[in-house]
């Protein structure tokens, strides 16, 4: 296979995967179309960037996103492990999935700080947990709540409490 074409071995492996009847009647462009997906994704261009033999690039991408929709290539790459291994083909002791998430210590990663530091950030992080588990106070106890001029209720500026 070169960049963007298929063997016709290829081609034969992958056609009966193509569901031709559910999405229009193309099958004399079906190769030239699945070939030009080849041909985006191995050179990483935009689908604008398509060269015309694939035919138009609207048209490569619509039928594209239908493939998407319709899980033909989760499909075709399980299709391709089973006949890898009906060939005896496939070496599982290279194939390793692991969604274990450690969490290393700060020195783990080489970052040294002085322990007061250390000791400081350690309790801002505390602080900071502390504060975002409950809701947050409107008005502080500390804080006496004060008027604004020009609202209801607000003394004018400048004007003494005083009756007299």
């Amino acid at each position: 296979m070169t960049r963007a074409r298929l063997t016709d071995e290829g081609w034969e492996y992958v056609e009966p995967y193509l569901p031709v009847g559910e999405y229009g009647p193309y099958p004399t462009r079906l190769r030239e179309q699945f070939e030009g997906v080849i041909w985006k994704f191995r050179s990483g261009a935009q689908w604008r960037e398509m060269p015309e033999r694939f035919g138009a690039w609207s048209t490569v991408h619509n039928r594209f996103r239908q493939w998407r929709d319709a899980g033909v290539f989760a499909a075709l790459l399980e299709g391709l492990i089973t006949e890898a291994a009906k060939r005896d083909r496939v070496d599982l002791s290279l194939v390793s999935v692991d969604s274990t998430t450690a969490r290393a210590h700060h020195d783990a990663a080489g970052m040294r700080l002085d322990p007061d530091v250390l000791d400081a950030l350690e309790k801002a992080a505390e602080e900071e947990k502390a504060g975002s588990k409950g809701a947050r106070k409107r008005d502080k106890p500390d804080r006496t709540p004060t008027t604004k001029p020009g609202r209801p209720g607000a003394a004018a500026p400048g004007a003494a409490a005083s009756s007299g």
